[in-house]
């Protein structure tokens, strides 16, 4: 059945020939909308149902992934654009502008409907490669992305070709000369496209990252990264959206190499007050020889500096001659004897303990060591009771802290 079938036949029945031929175009439209519509209904409610069935089936995953995002009903499509445009020779044969209009239109619809489908592919991939151990190290999102602008670029130009009737490449010519404008509404796509390959190619940042960016304020985890931004929950629990070319144009602090090492650094002074400093009496040792984690330590530190006092100094008794240990240096070695035997300290990694510079706040005794705990709230723990512990010990060693004066120490001397 066509138009001229129709037509011939409302003629043959007494209607004019303009009004048949309306009528006969008419019908024969609504026909093959009917058609395709059917197709579309039969396709989608028995051969894509069967298809999902047999995926879903399968001990294969990349199948539920494309079931998952939708590729096999998007693929449903495809039957009713067949039907428009083989039918559109067929049943309107006396209709040239008509049926090239419907082919064409077919054609438009064939290309949206590859790159929707594409869209579902290009997601399981993206799915299916997520669940793999390599994707934390290498996110391919911005790939990805890049394939899909590309892809809706070049629907469009077929689209362009397919109505005009032009050839692709010609259209591209025509596109070519508004390369500047596409270049500055494009720009951001462009940069964040290139970055996103960059940080990628580089492993620069991945999702689950801490990274610190104080110029946009963020420092916190990274929990999505694309082509155009890079989002980051800050510790308080905002969100922080990067431009993803700013990674590479500024500079950010990435803490992953301190996540993957085992340890987090704990980097802190004590300021001694330096007129508390002095050399160790007789009875100074005796009584620090009660501290079970060193009295090893000075006995043994005691008998070197007799040995050497005896070989190289003429008078002992003044403890300016020789060798004598001090109260901040048996404080340094009580320091690392603690750290050394705290269950909460990484042994194999940086273990300093320090004299700095003496500055006009004392003289700083640095501890620079990493615990073997990076979960920020158990490693401020151990931080804070390593010093709780190091500042209530001072003063056993006839030590004391610079601290400025305070309200405090100005009433205790009106009281004197």
């Amino acid at each position: 059945m066509n138009d001229r079938f129709i037509t011939d036949f409302l003629i043959a029945n007494g209607m004019t020939e303009p009004t048949a031929n309306f009528i006969g175009i008419t019908a024969t439209i609504i026909l093959i909308l009917l058609l395709a519509y059917a197709s579309y209904w039969i396709t989608k409610r028995y051969m894509v149902h069967a298809i999902e069935i047999i995926f879903q089936r399968s001990k294969n995953t990349w199948d539920d992934a494309l079931v998952q995002h939708g590729f096999v009903r998007r693929l449903s499509l495809l039957m009713p654009i067949i039907v428009v445009y083989m039918s559109a020779d067929l049943m309107l044969p006396g209709q040239a502008m008509t049926s090239e209009l419907f082919k064409r239109l077919a054609m438009v619809f064939f290309v949206f409907a590859g790159v929707w489908m594409l869209d579902a592919i290009l997601l399981a991939i993206r799915e299916i490669y997520n669940k793999s151990d390599v994707s934390i190290r290498r996110p391919i999102r911005g790939y990805l992305d890049g394939i899909k602008i590309i892809a809706y670029a070049m629907a469009g130009i077929f689209i362009v070709s397919i109505l005009t009737g032009k050839s692709p490449w010609g259209v591209l010519s025509i596109l070519g000369g508004f390369t500047v404008v596409l270049m500055l509404v494009f720009k951001d796509t462009i940069l964040g496209f290139v970055a996103s390959i960059q940080l990628s190619g580089h492993d620069m940042v991945r999702v689950g990252d801490w990274i610190e960016m104080p110029k946009y304020g963020a420092d916190g985890d990274v929990i999505n990264v694309t082509i155009h931004t890079i989002k980051v929950r800050n510790w308080d629990k905002t969100i922080t959206t990067i431009p993803t070319y700013s990674l590479v144009s500024d500079a950010f602090k990435n803490w992953r190499g301190m996540s993957e090492s085992g340890g987090r650094r704990i980097k802190r002074a004590l300021h001694i007050d330096m007129s508390s400093i002095k050399f160790c009496t007789d009875e100074m040792l005796e009584r620090f020889r009660k501290f079970d984690l060193i009295k090893h330590y000075i006995t043994e530190k005691q008998k070197e500096i007799a040995i050497y006092n005896k070989e190289h100094t003429s008078n002992p008794e003044q403890l300016i001659n020789g060798r004598r240990q001090t109260n901040i240096g048996v404080f340094r070695a009580y320091i690392i004897a603690y750290l050394k035997n705290h269950p909460k300290i990484h042994q194999s990694m940086t273990f300093l303990v320090r004299h700095l510079e003496p500055t006009q706040y004392g003289l700083p005794v640095q501890i620079y060591v990493f615990s073997n705990d990076q979960v920020w709230a158990n490693y401020e723990a151990i931080q804070a009771d390593v010093f709780d512990h190091l500042l209530a010990a001072v003063p056993e060693f006839d030590l004391r802290l610079f601290q400025n004066p305070s309200g405090y120490d100005f009433s205790r001397l009106g009281e004197m």
